[in-house]
C-alpha cells in the first residue's frame, strides 16, 4: 500500500492548521489597558466592507489572515476599538497603519484589505467612538483626546505587540498611510510620536482642524444665509467652464485640467449679471458666495488669514462645501458640539471672527500644526505629503502652507526626508478629471528602504477599469509641463519644471 499520499495529506493539514493555532493563542495575550475581543483565523475568500453603500458592496477577494479585534482603555472614559489583520502567509515583514476620514468613528476596512493584500500586517482604529458625527465630544473630554491623537498612537503600540506575538518577530519597517483626517493623524504621529513610523504618507491633511471648519462653515453660511446667495449646481458648471476657458491652456495642454491653478488669473466678477438673475451669469450676492469659497478667508477684525480658499478648477465639486438645506455636517458639528457644546446651536448665528477664536481656544489636541519635526527627521523618518488641486473640501494651499512652515522652521533644504506632491485635477483624496491613483506606498518603501527619494510619481486616471490617462506628480514647487509633442494623456510627454 502506498502511504505517501496519506502522509502528504496529514502534513498539509498540519501546516494549514498552524496559522489558525497561532491566531487563537493571541486571544490570551496580555497588554496594558487592552481587552482582546476576538482573535480568529479567516480563510481566503470574498470580503465585503461592513457599512459599505449598496454601490460599494461588491465583495473583493481577501487573503487568509488572522483577524484581531481589541478594545483599548487608556483612560476611564476611553473605548478605542482596533482591528489588526495579519497575513497568514506571505507577510512582508512590515507594519501599516491606515487612517480615517472626517470625525472618524469607523474602522477603515478598505484600508485593512488593501494593506493585507500587499502583505502588510495592517491596523485601523475607530478613534474611540462610533459614527461620523461630532456629537460624541459632548461631556467626554477624554474622547476628544482619543480622537485628537491618543487612539492612533495606542493602536500603533498595541498592534506592533500583537504583530510580534503572532510572528514572533517585530516588523522591520512601519508605515502610515492616510488622507484627510488620516493625513492629519499622520502628521500628529510625526509631531508627537516620531518613533512610531519610519515613513508617513499624509494626503490632503486636515491638520488645521479649527480653521478648516471655520472656512467650510463660512462657505455654507454665506451660501445659505438668504435665497439670493445660493449657488445652484448649474451655476457651478458655468463658473467652471469660464475658468477652463481662461486658463486651461496655460500649461501647454488643453485637457480640462489645471496643472498649476496658481498661474490662473480669473476674475469672478466678469460673470456678474447685468440685469436680473439668469443661467448664464451670477447675481452680486452669488458672486459674494463664490468669493467666500475661493478665499482666502480672513478674520474681519484683524485681516489675518484663517484658511485659504479652494483652488480654481475645483468648482464642480463645491456642492459639499456649500451644503444643502444646512451647511456641511463636519464643520457644523465642530461648532455646535465642540465649540458651543449645544446640539441645538443654529448655524445662522455663526460669527466668523468670534467663533474661530472660540474654536482655537478649545483645540488643544486635534490640530497638527507643529512644523518642528526634527526628532522625526533624526530617526531617519520620511514624510510624503500630497494634495489634489481640485480638492473640494480642504484647500490645497493648506498643504503648501504647512510644507513651507516646516522649511521655515528647519531650513530650506529638507527634500532628503520631506516632499510634497500636488495632483492636478484630483478631488478630495480621490476622484476628479485628473489622475487620482498612484502608488505612494511603493514610493515610500523605496525612499525608506533603498534611500531613493521620489523625483516624480506617475499617477493614473481610470475609467471602467481602464487607464485612460497618466500624468507625473512633481515634487513641489515643480509642476508638470507639456513637452509639446505626443498625447496629453501620457505622462512621458510631461516634464517636471519650476513654474
Amino acid at each position: 500500500m502506498n502511504r505517501a499520499p496519506v502522509f502528504l495529506f496529514f502534513a498539509w493539514v498540519a501546516i494549514a492548521a498552524e496559522p489558525q493555532k497561532d491566531c487563537e493563542r493571541i486571544k490570551s495575550l496580555s497588554l496594558p489597558d487592552t481587552t482582546i475581543i476576538a482573535s480568529e483565523f479567516v480563510a481566503a475568500g470574498p470580503f465585503t466592507s461592513p457599512g459599505a453603500s449598496a454601490s460599494g458592496r461588491r465583495p473583493v477577494l481577501a487573503p487568509a489572515r488572522c483577524r484581531v479585534n481589541a478594545v483599548l482603555k487608556p483612560s476611564a472614559d476611553s473605548n478605542i476599538e482596533i482591528e489588526v489583520w495579519l497575513p497568514a502567509s506571505g507577510w512582508n515583514g512590515k507594519f501599516l497603519g491606515v487612517g480615517n476620514g472626517g470625525w472618524s468613528g469607523d474602522i477603515n476596512f478598505g484600508g485593512l484589505l488593501e494593506g493585507v493584500r500587499e502583505g502588510y500586517a495592517t491596523a485601523s482604529t475607530d478613534t474611540g467612538h462610533k459614527g461620523g458625527s461630532g456629537s460624541f465630544v459632548l461631556g467626554h473630554p477624554e474622547k476628544v483626546i482619543d480622537f485628537g491623537y491618543r487612539a492612533v498612537h495606542e493602536m500603533t503600540v498595541k498592534s506592533k505587540a500583537i504583530v510580534n506575538a503572532y510572528y514572533e518577530t517585530r516588523p522591520q519597517h512601519s508605515y502610515w498611510n492616510g488622507c484627510s483626517s488620516g493625513g492629519k493623524q499622520g502628521l500628529k504621529e510625526a509631531q508627537l510620536y516620531p518613533a512610531d513610523y519610519d515613513g508617513i504618507i499624509a494626503g490632503a491633511p486636515a491638520n488645521s482642524w479649527s480653521h478648516l471648519s471655520a472656512m467650510l462653515l463660512n462657505a455654507g453660511f454665506t451660501n445659505l444665509r438668504e435665497p439670493g446667495s445660493v449657488i445652484r449646481r448649474t451655476k457651478l458648471a458655468l463658473i467652471h467652464d469660464a475658468v477652463m476657458t481662461a486658463c486651461d491652456a496655460l500649461d501647454g495642454a488643453k485637457d480640462g485640467i489645471l496643472n498649476n491653478p496658481r498661474s490662473c488669473k480669473f476674475d469672478i466678477t466678469s460673470l456678474t449679471c447685468q440685469g436680473s438673475d439668469a443661467e448664464d451669469c451670477l447675481t452680486p450676492k452669488q458672486v459674494e458666495t463664490v468669493k467666500a469659497v475661493y478665499g482666502p478667508v480672513n478674520d474681519p477684525r484683524d485681516g489675518k488669514m484663517i484658511f485659504p480658499g479652494l483652488a480654481l478648477g475645483s468648482e464642480l465639486g463645491w456642492q459639499a462645501a456649500l451644503g444643502g438645506p444646512e451647511p456641511f455636517a463636519i464643520p457644523y458639528d465642530q461648532f455646535r458640539y465642540f465649540v458651543h457644546e449645544d446640539a441645538n446651536w443654529d448655524w445662522r448665528n455663526f460669527d466668523l471672527s468670534r467663533d474661530t477664536a472660540l474654536s482655537d481656544a478649545k483645540d488643544k489636541y486635534i490640530a497638527a500644526l507643529n512644523p518642528d519635526l526634527q526628532a522625526f527627521k533624526q530617526r531617519g523618518g520620511k514624510l510624503l505629503l500630497w494634495h489634489g488641486w481640485n480638492d473640494q473640501l480642504i484647500a490645497p494651499e493648506n498643504s503648501i502652507n504647512y510644507y513651507n512652515s516646516v522649511l521655515s522652521a528647519m531650513g530650506p533644504n529638507q527634500d532628503d526626508w520631506v516632499r510634497l506632491f500636488m495632483a492636478p485635477g484630483m478631488m478630495h483624496c480621490s476622484g476628479g478629471p485628473g489622475p487620482d491613483q498612484f502608488n505612494s506606498l511603493g514610493a515610500m518603501e523605496r525612499w525608506v528602504e533603498d534611500g531613493t527619494a521620489p523625483a516624480r510619481i506617475t499617477a493614473s486616471h481610470v475609467t471602467d477599469n481602464h487607464v485612460d490617462m497618466t500624468r507625473p506628480l512633481c515634487p513641489y514647487p515643480q509642476v508638470a509641463q507639456y513637452k509639446g509633442k505626443g498625447s496629453v494623456n501620457d505622462a512621458v510627454n510631461f516634464a517636471c519644471k519650476q513654474p
